[in-house]
């Protein structure tokens, strides 16, 4: 289920099934009852329920939920933000069947006041496809609900929040959990939206998974299902040279650790074996704190030249540290004119901010096949393609991430809370693993090293970028609180052996 839907998308996915046979009310029943079946992990025998409905089909899943909470003894109150003579279609049918009467949303709004943490309230009120801002009434009974202690749960999609984008219309509900059906939206792991939704369960209503084969989805969930066939587990009889070799470049002998966090980012993530590539001086402070790691020393373009030549060095990582200005354009361009994979980033980027069309030349004149990555956060992006933050634009974070793939030529990873993912070919996945202690120093270096380590084994471009970004946030995860870049890579060996026993199970 890793597929992500538009709510143009998801639209036509009901649209089909309907067609093939399967009711609509059908659907709305059965969304319903996954709401409710979900609700009783928080639901105490005297909780009180309020649910929020709103004119189209969402407030029809609200319609059902209430009725099934009514009919199991709890004390309800359903308060619907319209005309009931406005109700249409299946929404219409729900709420001929519901027995419960309307509560005015006055007294919807004072029930809110007298809520506690063991009440929960329903927000059935707009789902994904909400495309404009909250109108003035809605906006404060929105306000309200977040005001209230009771515990919410959000049907498809908290109100105020992009389905397409996760980008929120004015103001949106906090729901403490949100349940979706058949696949979750891009909006659901997309911030600001993302951390709207609290908890997101999927839940399968009846729509079929071969309505994905006409619809075709564009972006996905960054998991096992990308990239998990692919496997962590050296061959029983393999040895070093069978899992690649990775260049680091080095920065300055005052700017070494940038590149030293990227080299063991990458041996750890199975790269057979590491060289950092460093200026005498540079080198000398990397021997000082490097065992496992091989150290090389290039004063010039031409000895950096002599050391790509071995094509046994089949990654490369530029950019951490590394400095920014003409000699890290020179050595990106080298880095670029062998078969082999290509990790850009911090510097390696800055370098060609007053020229981005240079660096996508140089890619394009390359014989890296779909292995080079960039690995641009968004102060980056926004240099490197500026024309992609018009303001004019309604385009998301996916959307911007894919253009610029393409524009580039290059697999691109924009980091961030929700970093994307997407290639020149439109493949695109929003990843969700991670935790806010990544923002600190070093932790994009460390990331550039994995995702050079997995390419460096021989995964393509994509797969290599998605895999090192899950694995990097799953780091993150079960290092905790406090964490600097190091732990990351002492905890990636935890990550790796999780996937092995996972993977192995299937």
């Amino acid at each position: 289920m890793h597929e992500l839907l538009t709510p143009l998308q998801m639209k036509k996915a009901d649209r089909l099934t309907i067609e093939g046979g399967f009711p609509g009310i059908e659907l709305m029943h059965n969304a319903g009852k996954a709401v409710f079946e979900v609700m009783r992990q928080i639901l105490h025998p005297y909780s009180r329920v309020l649910v929020f409905c709103g004119p189209g089909n969402n407030g029809g899943d609200g319609f059902v939920v209430a009725q099934l909470a009514d009919n199991e003894g709890f004390n309800v109150s359903v308060g619907l933000v319209c005309d009931p003579e406005t109700l249409e279609g299946d929404a219409e049918l729900a709420y001929d069947e519901m027995d419960l009467d309307l509560t005015s949303m006055d007294n919807m709004r004072a029930a809110l006041e007298e809520l506690g943490e063991d009440d929960v309230v329903v927000d059935a009120l707009f789902g994904a496809g909400l495309s404009r801002p909250l109108d003035d009434e809605v906006l404060a009974l929105v306000q309200h609900i977040n005001d209230s202690p009771a515990q919410c749960v959000a049907v498809d999609l908290p109100s105020g929040v992009s389905g397409r984008s996760g980008a929120v219309l004015g103001e949106a509900v906090h729901a403490d959990m949100t349940v979706t059906f058949f696949r979750a939206k891009p909006g659901h792991y997309l911030y600001p939206g993302r951390g709207h939704c609290g908890e997101i369960v999927i839940e399968q209503i009846g729509l079929e998974d071969a309505v994905l084969e006409k619809i075709g989805p564009t972006a996905f969930y960054n998991c096992d299902k990308i990239w998990g066939d692919l496997p962590d587990q050296p061959a029983v009889a393999g040895h070093k040279y069978n899992r690649g070799h990775t260049v680091v470049v080095s920065g300055p002998k005052f700017a070494t650790g940038a590149s030293r966090l990227a080299a063991l980012g990458a041996q750890r993530a199975g790269s057979g074996l590491v060289t950092v590539v460093a200026r005498e001086q540079a080198a000398l402070v990397h021997a000082a704190h490097l065992t496992s790691i091989m150290i090389r020393p290039a004063e010039r373009i031409a000895d950096f030249e002599r050391i790509l030549e071995d094509e046994r060095l089949n990654s490369v990582v530029i950019g951490p540290a590394a400095g920014i200005g003409r000699e890290t354009q020179e050595r990106v361009a080298e880095c670029l004119s062998g078969a082999r994979g290509v990790v850009l980033d911090a510097d390696a980027l800055s370098s060609f901010e007053e020229k981005p069309e240079h660096l996508f030349a140089y890619i394009a004149d390359s014989d890296c096949a779909g292995r080079v990555v960039l690995t641009p956060h968004e102060g980056e992006f926004r240099r490197l393609f500026p024309d992609l933050y018009d303001p004019t634009s309604t385009d998301c974070k996916v959307e911007r991430t894919k253009k610029a793939a393409k524009q580039a030529g290059a697999v691109v990873v924009l980091k961030g809370a929700d970093t994307v993912i997407a290639d020149p070919e439109g493949h695109v996945s929003i990843n969700a693993s991670g935790t806010p202690w990544l923002a600190t120093a070093g932790s994009g270096d460390v990331l550039a090293g994995v995702i050079a380590g997995y390419l460096a084994q021989g995964l393509g471009g994509y797969e290599a970028a998605a895999k090192g970004v899950w694995v990097h946030g799953r780091a993150a995860e079960i290092a905790g609180a406090g964490l600097i870049a190091e732990d990351l890579v002492s905890h990636i060996p935890d990550v790796l052996t999780e996937l092995v026993q996972f993977l192995g199970d299937f």
